[in-house]
């Protein structure tokens, strides 16, 4: 055989391997802060318009019952990066914990088969990322107005503008620059929407014209529900007219807010020339009792959803950016929240609770020529399925420590079933006064043993009470579902290991 056979041989041998290596899947996570289901389009929301993210949707699929583990802005965000619930990967809140970079991440696992991997933007980990090609990140919570950005370096940099669209000015910078021989993952963390809902300038009186409808339990009594009565979230009198609603008497109280503080005196100018006549009519009006808290509402869903809008329209870019550089076909795009989030909802903002607004998270997926577009997935996923489903698409073993499931043959085969339940641990025993708590979810039953501040169990059927006001526990007829859930409970925390719940689970308390 001479050598222009061996070579032609060999090229026929690698041929495959390199046809692998180019048709691994670009990825692209990108994660928002307290983004509700509730807001978007893709959702069912008539509350405003998410073109962009309603693509996603057209484009690819949408699940309606996804879902988080740990309802709070890090450790949500350590269980999408490892795969695993929080009692695994160390990060349980945002008051005493902070991110074990050494472990083992879905990033790592891509980086070792040649990926480039880039987290930008919101973190709140606490600790530097690890295993990343690149990374620039907001500090803590960071700020909407000129946002400092941690740099690889150890230096911190100040950029002028609006925090969305700089994250996704420095992504596509990082596009830009990559080795386009490499496929890639891009993790983009947006700010919005979290508190205290600073629009960008632009987006200021968007919904000015637009009255909310309340929801119907905004009113919501708490009966039966001891946790609910005691927390400290209420539009009603957690949310504060001047930190959270921009309501201030004179331009020095206004500048003792870090967040206004920070802006140029252009953006200063325009942000309170609003707000100030936002509040002059308030005073106009001299509300008090439960017409000041609706108005309150308003305010709310007026920031909020303004806040929405940025979120949307640089997630659009993001979707162009691929279009114009021929990336669409060979990328994934994932678009999730890091959970849901209480829109006046039992008269509630913020989340943490395991009920229905705050547990669940949107969650929309494109994946050419394996999701059909306009798909709506109903299986029960949750944020800890993000890391294997990742590897799975990229062709890479998922590690045995991983406790979340690929969804990828779930999406290949409908007939497949996937979760028959699914288990919830929020451990946070501080602001807002939530009660740490465990549960599972069945999709049809909700039992949550309420634990350290509460004592208490509560049960819902949400085929009946999809709104969770009934709390059935201890009831006579439920009896013997309340057996069966607390059995299916106790399983889902062995196959976990989560000790702690373990031992909570043993101890007998009085019913509600």
């Amino acid at each position: 055989m001479n050598k222009n056979m061996n070579a032609i041989l060999a090229f026929l041998f690698l041929l495959p391997l390199f046809s692998f290596a180019q048709q691994r899947p670009n990825i692209v996570i990108i994660v928002s802060d307290d983004h509700a289901f509730q807001t978007i389009g893709a959702y069912g929301s008539q509350l405003m318009q998410t073109p962009n993210i309603d693509r996603i949707a057209k484009e690819g699929a949408v699940f309606t019952k996804a879902y988080n583990t740990n309802s709070i802005c890090g450790p949500s965000r350590a269980v999408i990066l490892t795969g695993k619930y929080s009692h695994k990967n160390g990060f349980k809140d945002n008051e005493n914990s902070s991110f074990d970079g050494s472990q083992n991440t879905f990033i790592k696992e891509l980086g070792k088969n040649g990926y480039q991997t880039a987290w930008i933007g919101k973190w709140h980990l606490e600790t530097q990322p690890q295993g990343f090609s690149f990374w620039q990140i907001l500090p803590g919570q960071g700020s909407y107005y000129n946002p400092d950005f941690l740099l690889m370096d150890g230096n911190k940099k100040r950029m002028e503008g609006y925090a969305a669209n700089i994250v996704e000015d420095i992504a596509e910078d990082w596009l830009n620059k990559r080795d386009n021989s490499k496929p890639f993952c891009l993790v983009i963390g947006h700010k919005n929407t979290h508190r205290t809902w600073m629009p960008d300038l632009p987006d200021l009186r968007s919904f000015d014209n637009k009255i909310f409808p309340l929801p119907d339990n905004f009113y919501d009594t708490y009966n039966n529900r001891k946790a609910a009565s005691l927390q400290d979230m209420s539009i009603a009198k957690t949310m504060l007219l001047g930190y959270d609603l921009k309501m201030f008497d004179s331009k020095e109280a206004a500048l003792k807010e870090g967040s206004i503080k920070r802006m140029n005196a252009n953006q200063q100018q325009q942000y309170l020339q609003y707000y100030d006549s936002v509040n002059q009519d308030l005073k106009n009006k001299n509300l008090s009792g439960n017409s000041l808290v609706e108005w309150k509402y308003q305010r709310y869903m007026k920031d909020y959803l303004a806040t929405a809008l940025s979120l949307d329209r640089n997630i659009g870019r993001t979707l162009d950016y691929l279009d114009k550089n021929n990336l669409t076909q060979n990328t994934i795009v994932i678009y999730l929240s890091d959970q849901g989030f209480f829109m006046g909802e039992h008269g509630w903002f913020d989340k943490r609770f395991m009920y229905e607004e705050s547990f669940r998270t949107p969650m929309l997926m494109r994946y050419p020529g394996i999701i059909k577009p306009g798909t709506i997935n109903k299986q029960m996923l949750m944020n800890l399925d993000i890391a294997p489903t990742v590897l799975d698409a990229a062709g890479i073993s998922i590690p045995e420590e991983m406790q979340g499931k690929s969804f990828l043959p779930l999406i290949r085969n409908n007939k497949l079933n996937g979760r028959k339940a699914m288990y919830y641990h929020y451990y946070e025993n501080g602001e807002h006064a939530v009660s740490p708590h465990f549960g599972l979810s069945t999709g049809e039953y909700k039992l949550i043993r309420f634990y350290k501040r509460v004592e208490s169990w509560e049960l819902y059927n949400l085929k009946k009470d999809p709104t969770e006001m009934n709390n059935l526990y201890g009831q006579k007829k439920y009896q013997k579902i309340t057996t069966k859930l607390i059995k299916q409970l106790n399983e889902l925390i062995k196959q976990y290991e989560d000790v702690e719940a373990e031992k909570i689970l043993l101890k007998p308390i009085a019913q509600n």
